[in-house]
């Protein structure tokens, strides 16, 4: 099986730790019916890519809870620089009755060529309580998102509330002639049931999908994904994906990566995922950071392998993946 391996961080969360500080204002023009966000600057952002030695930041601001109604605004983007000066004003045409009930999400990102943009820190402010009589520039410091999947908890640890999965697994053994035995070959079914308490993406409403890929293959061909489900942390998606070609013995060496994302027209979010397979460690003899499931993903796959073509089912949590990625495209 060719093509190389690297583990990456999902597009939204990087391995970077929140630092550095923002400064703005905000304030509501009431000739225009306006709410105008004045970015000032940010001050020792983080290094997004210490590769590279860069950081390309921007400022992203969306009102809460209802991300699609008003839409986001964005910043310019700032070349190569940590402590970025923008002097830029963001406007929400929205009446002052309902401002009072939302939330000010600003964070501020690392924009890439290739769209896998990285997370420096977020603000959040309450207008329920704000003063606007405060048009005063203030400096707020940075925080970091929390993400409430863990890479440890198995289904024995499933606890209300927590993001998982249902899903169901069988393989087909094709039938061959005697003379063909030594390569039998089947297929693989994954039938993705559904997934519940799925986590808010920055507060707000989600339109869930699942990506499906068989490691050790990242090529295109390799990867399937369901439809988008509208506005729910509980998608119902009952949807099938066959991968074909394998040997009885590939199944030991191979492992599904499934994965749950939040679709949006710009940058699909990432929220979580599984990875079904023996959880070795290694496949065909070389060491695999991907062949990493958990106790009881690594049950389900071992169950399918006993299964003689029956379906095997189980609900699992998911948990925060290094993604596996081919390195050429």
């Amino acid at each position: 099986v060719s093509g190389s391996v690297t583990s990456i961080y999902p597009a939204d969360f990087g391995d970077i730790e929140v630092q550095g500080t923002i400064q703005f204002a905000v304030n509501y023009v009431q000739k225009l019916g306006e709410f105008h966000i004045f970015v000032v600057h940010c001050r020792d952002l983080a290094m997004a890519d210490p590769k590279k030695n860069r950081s390309d930041p921007y400022v992203k601001c969306y009102l809460l809870p209802d991300k699609t109604k008003l839409g986001k605004r964005k910043t310019s983007v700032k070349k190569k620089t940590q402590n970025p000066t923008f002097n830029e004003i963001l406007r929400f045409k929205i009446i002052m009755k309902v401002l009072k009930t939302q939330k000010l999400n600003i964070s501020v990102w690392h924009n890439d060529t290739f769209g896998r943009n990285s997370f420096l820190g977020e603000v959040d402010l309450d207008l329920s309580e704000w003063d606007f009589n405060n048009t005063q520039i203030n400096d707020y410091p940075l925080k970091a998102r929390v993400i409430a999947l863990s890479s440890t908890q198995s289904p024995s640890h499933l606890v209300e509330n927590q993001p998982q999965m249902r899903v169901a697994l069988r393989f087909i053994p094709t039938t061959h002639s005697k003379r063909t035995s030594k390569m039998e070959t089947g297929e693989v079914q994954i039938w993705v049931k559904d997934c519940k308490n799925l986590p808010p993406v920055r507060g707000l409403i989600i339109d869930p999908f699942v990506k499906c890929t068989v490691l050790p293959d990242t090529s295109r061909k390799s990867r399937q994904k369901t439809r988008v489900v509208k506005r729910t942390a509980n998608p119902m998606f009952n949807h099938t994906m066959v991968y074909d070609g394998f040997r009885s013995e590939d199944l030991r060496e191979a492992c599904v990566e499934i994965t749950v994302w939040d679709h949006d027209r710009l940058n699909n979010h990432y929220m979580g995922g599984l990875r079904l397979g023996l959880g070795t460690g290694k496949s065909y003899g070389v060491e695999a950071v991907w062949m990493d499931s958990t106790t009881d993903e690594a049950k389900l796959w071992q169950r399918m392998l006993q299964s003689n073509g029956e379906w095997v089912e189980d609900v699992l949590p998911l948990r925060k993946l290094m993604m596996a990625k081919s390195m050429s495209k």
